[in-house]
């Protein structure tokens, strides 16, 4: 049985409540507003725990930061060049990649992550003007 914790609630609600998919000093920013006295190592322990626990998924999107979601189920994300956002995106299950990754392959794929980088809406306005 998992033992409960206030502190870990909070990082939960907090990602639940942020769609921007921060960093763990971004959410430790923000836990500590609530628990003052709450340190970056157990941020970073109880971020660990919710990946290990599978209610949490960690995105190695190729910055020196990882970035954490709640939403665990199967989806996409998009990460802009210019501003590091990472957004999630809205397209159709492409699962079959799987199948075409496993053709020329003699183990077993379970699964993939897969990113998209390009400018988001935002940082390409900027480039024009």
């Amino acid at each position: 049985m998992i033992k409960y914790s206030r502190q870990r609630e909070s990082i939960k609600d907090y990602l639940k409540s942020n769609k921007d998919h921060p960093t763990a000093d971004m959410v430790y920013s923000a836990i500590k507003e609530v628990y003052p006295h709450i340190s970056l190592g157990t941020v970073y322990r109880n971020l660990a725990f919710l990946v290990e626990q599978g209610e949490v998924d960690k995105l190695s999107c190729g910055e020196e930061y990882d970035r954490f979601d709640i939403n665990t189920s199967a989806h996409y994300h998009f990460i802009c060049r210019e501003c590091h956002h990472v957004i999630d995106l809205e397209m159709h299950n492409i699962d079959h990649i799987n199948v075409v990754a496993g053709s020329n392959f003699d183990g077993q794929i379970d699964g993939h992550k897969t990113y998209f980088f390009g400018t988001c809406k935002e940082c390409a306005k900027a480039d024009k003007n």
